[in-house]
């Protein structure tokens, strides 16, 4: 029999030996549950079962013999008509501080007319662009008109005036735009000013009133200098249901009108009207430019109208600007924007004078309607606040 102490040491090697022998276990089973674990982390996710829907349910079919009906046309704006704008122009003169107004109206409210209300009188008629040769006519019939009563006769002394004033600002010449081509062609409006004066904005405007009168349009986007041009008159032509032809930027201006008007002729439209890009006239490649623009359009229709946008607010700046354009373009209209306000008013009677043309309508604001046809009765109205 082993002894006692042989015994001992036995069973205490035994039980390290199964001690030692657990520990691993468990450590084994331990580290491979944590591998498993990651395993199952780094695959990808399981796709979830697609949630069924509904079958679609059939279109409606039509009833037999019907046609089934077309989505609506998206709609577009209604502009004013022209009769309504003149009316607005009036208000806004009669309003402004328009610096011819002032002076007309100025005069017929003095307490006596002598010879320094005369000179302060021809004074403010120059200063308001009226020009020399105006401004010494007008004032010699006024003289001669108002030297027995004066202004004693505030009714009278406002009728001579006005008489006056629309005689001087001619309303014999002709002012409705020359729609008539040949035939099967589209008038032709070609659109040229320096920059800054608005011409897209005026060629939009424009536009809306040529469909007020029940009139088919077409806009051609030659300024393909400024970027956002042709999108900012597609715009405005999208308002009104008109389409635009447009050319990639930088395209050749000329190409761009010629496609304009050989797009009208063939969609038979009554107009076509041509924007461009805004020049300085002292800058004689780009004037060229534009005479090359007028004889590519004119091998497809003739121009029928060629509008020169002026700022009422330049004064002789803008007169040395309309001569070399009317050189370069034949211009057989003037559109004159900013007129309402603090525009000197006088400049209608000079460009006329200077140029023998007439100015065919006028610009009264911001709003998309506010262009109007241009009449003397109506500016002198507007300029007496009557």
């Amino acid at each position: 029999m082993l002894p006692v102490d042989v015994i001992l040491w036995i069973v205490l090697g035994v039980v390290v030996l199964v001690s030692g022998v657990t520990v691993a276990v468990v450590v084994s089973r331990r580290r491979a549950a944590e591998l498993e674990r990651r395993r199952r982390e780094e695959l990808p996710a399981a796709p979830s079962a697609p949630t069924p829907t509904a079958p679609e349910a059939p279109a409606a079919e039509a009833p037999s013999g019907t046609i089934a009906p077309t989505p609506a046309a998206p709609t577009t704006e209604e502009p004013e008509q022209a009769g309504t704008r003149m009316a607005r122009l009036r208000r806004r003169l009669a309003g402004s501080n328009n610096v011819l107004a002032q002076a007309l109206l100025g005069l017929i409210s003095s307490d006596r007319l002598d010879a320094d209300t005369w000179d302060d009188f021809e004074a403010t008629l120059i200063g308001s662009d009226l020009g020399v040769g105006p401004t010494t006519e007008l004032v010699d019939t006024l003289r001669r008109e108002l030297s027995i009563d004066g202004v004693a006769d505030p009714t009278r002394a406002r009728e001579v005036l006005h008489r006056e004033l629309v005689r001087i600002t001619d309303p014999t010449l002709d002012r409705a735009l020359n729609l008539d081509a040949a035939d099967g062609l589209p008038a032709v409006i070609l659109v040229v000013g320096v920059n800054g004066t608005g011409k897209t904005t005026t060629v939009g405007k424009l536009a809306r009133l040529l469909v007020a009168e029940g009139r088919t349009v077409l806009l051609g986007a030659a300024d393909t200098f400024r970027a956002a041009a042709a999108e900012q008159l597609q715009t405005w032509g999208d308002r009104v249901g008109v389409e635009t032809v447009r050319g990639a930027e930088g395209a050749d201006p000329a190409s761009v009108a010629f496609e304009a008007v050989d797009a009208g002729v063939e969609k038979g439209v009554d107009v076509v009207l041509i924007d461009t890009a805004g020049r300085l006239h002292n800058k004689s490649n780009l004037m060229d430019e534009l005479g090359k623009i007028r004889r590519v359009i004119s091998k497809r229709a003739p121009i029928t109208e060629c509008l020169l946008l002026l700022d009422a607010t330049t004064g002789q700046n803008g007169l040395i600007q309309a001569r070399v354009f009317n050189e370069v373009t034949d211009v057989t209209g003037i559109v004159l924007s900013k007129l309402d306000g603090s525009a000197k008013g006088g400049i209608v009677v000079q460009v006329q004078r200077e140029l023998g043309v007439p100015v065919k309508f006028v610009g009264l604001g911001e709003g998309a309607d506010d262009l109007a046809p241009f009449t003397a009765d109506g500016f002198v109205d507007g300029l007496l606040g009557e």
